[in-house]
């Protein structure tokens, strides 16, 4: 098989939950104890920092990654979902897993893990451990793929244990309330291990308190934690404030275990993340005139602030150039969100395209086309994200603002035509 077809295989005899949603859920580790043991128990090859929460898990994991690389060492960096190729999951010091080794790992294990039938995403994080051991990784950053305690990357024992955040997303899996969720999340704390939780609620803290009393887990707050110099961040959305805060914290423990010695390699990885991690879809430009910005936000949590910005940006953009500029949004959606008050927080004053990813979990275009409308937002509706992004390029004028996002599979198509 080429590369191609090793991916068509993986995505159907192991299902993606970026394909197919729900039916590629799978509780427990059993399926992920069983490579791991095939495999030798690669993850114990190296040291980890694991990062779980809502909403910023990637940004996070990203710039630490980037601070880890500016400190020498060799850094693996597992994420998902990836937004143009499958191997943008699995990097090392900011470079993609070959090809080759992932059409290599596919045709000599597939004898092995057929029979378990694990999902996509235990096979991918099989796949991950056992490259960054092979690459001879110091430490790897390893984002949880959904919830925490019964993720399959929670068979690590990292260096310190990470939440972002906690809010209402994949409810169906991990809770209808923010403490049950909170409680899911916090299924990452280890006995011993470091804790760091960037943002929290008053449902929420209570929770992450009593686990790590549980775990004898030394726990501190970002949000409520005093920083001297906060560096600027490469990254410009409004979320990554919050995200930046997490990290500082995160620096603090990894500095007292001596795993971060040069002060100055921690402003130097957030200002620089993009360039030593290569992430992509976060606020950002694609295009200067008429100004494009993508960004990878997909739930509500993450739209109220997404929201704010659009709105200051376009504000900025019209005291620039005069009233005439237009906000022009390109706005697709899968079907497992909050679509509805998504929609709500959505600029009225705006010219709208609706679209679909090439997704199976997209919203029918024509299903979104309606809700938009009882929310009062009016546009065309167009079958493809490169159709609706060419529409609104080619009516807009250089002094315009285009928005493309609503989900990382439409960033991930938008991206796609550059």
């Amino acid at each position: 098989m080429n590369y191609s077809e090793t991916l068509e295989y993986l995505y159907n005899a192991a299902p993606a939950f970026e394909k197919v949603g729900a039916g590629a859920y799978k509780e427990g580790l059993s399926n992920t104890l069983a490579l791991d043991e095939h495999f030798h128990h690669p993850h114990r090859q190296f040291r980890t920092v694991h990062v779980a929460g809502t909403n910023g898990k990637g940004s996070t994991s990203h710039m630490l990654a980037a601070i880890l690389q500016r400190q020498g060492y060799r850094v693996g960096l597992y994420t998902s979902p990836h937004l143009v190729d499958f191997n943008e999951r699995i990097r090392v010091d900011g470079e993609p897993i070959s090809h080759e080794y992932v059409v290599r790992f596919v045709e000599e294990e597939r004898s092995f893990f057929e029979p378990l039938q694990p999902s996509f995403f235990e096979l991918t994080t099989a796949l991950a451990f056992k490259y960054f051991a092979e690459q001879q990784a110091d430490i790897a950053v390893v984002e949880v793929g959904l919830g925490g305690r019964l993720d399959c990357t929670n068979i690590i024992t990292p260096e310190v244990s990470i939440v972002t955040n906690i809010s209402f997303d994949h409810t169906e899996f991990l809770g209808d309330t923010l403490a049950k969720i909170a409680g899911e999340k916090a299924g990452i704390i280890k006995e011993g291990v470091p804790v760091v939780v960037g943002e929290y609620l008053t449902e929420t803290r209570p929770v992450f308190e009593a686990v790590a009393r549980e775990k004898h887990a030394p726990i501190r707050f970002a949000q409520d934690e005093q920083f001297d110099d906060v560096p600027e961040c490469q990254l410009t959305g409004y979320c990554q404030e919050h995200n930046v805060r997490t990290v500082l914290s995160a620096c603090r423990v990894l500095r007292e275990k001596g795993i971060i010695t040069d002060e100055d390699c921690i402003g130097y990885g957030i200002g620089n993340v993009v360039e030593l991690t290569h992430l992509r879809g976060r606020w950002e430009t694609v295009r200067q005139r008429p100004l494009v910005v993508c960004d990878t936000g997909h739930n509500l949590a993450g739209w109220q602030l997404l929201a704010e910005q659009i709105r200051a940006q376009y504000g900025e953009i019209r005291q620039r150039y005069g009233e005439g500029a237009t906000l022009r949004i390109v706005f697709g959606m899968v079907s497992d969100k909050d679509v509805d008050h998504v929609l709500r927080l959505l600029p009225s004053d705006a010219t709208y395209y609706f679209t679909q990813a090439s997704t199976h979990r997209a919203i029918p275009v024509d299903e979104l086309v309606a809700k938009a409308s009882a929310a009062g937002l009016c546009g065309e509706a167009f079958r493809t994200v490169g159709e609706a992004y060419e529409a609104a390029l080619s009516q807009s004028s250089p002094d315009d603002f285009i928005f493309v996002g609503g989900s990382s599979y439409v960033v991930a198509d938008l991206l796609t035509c550059y």
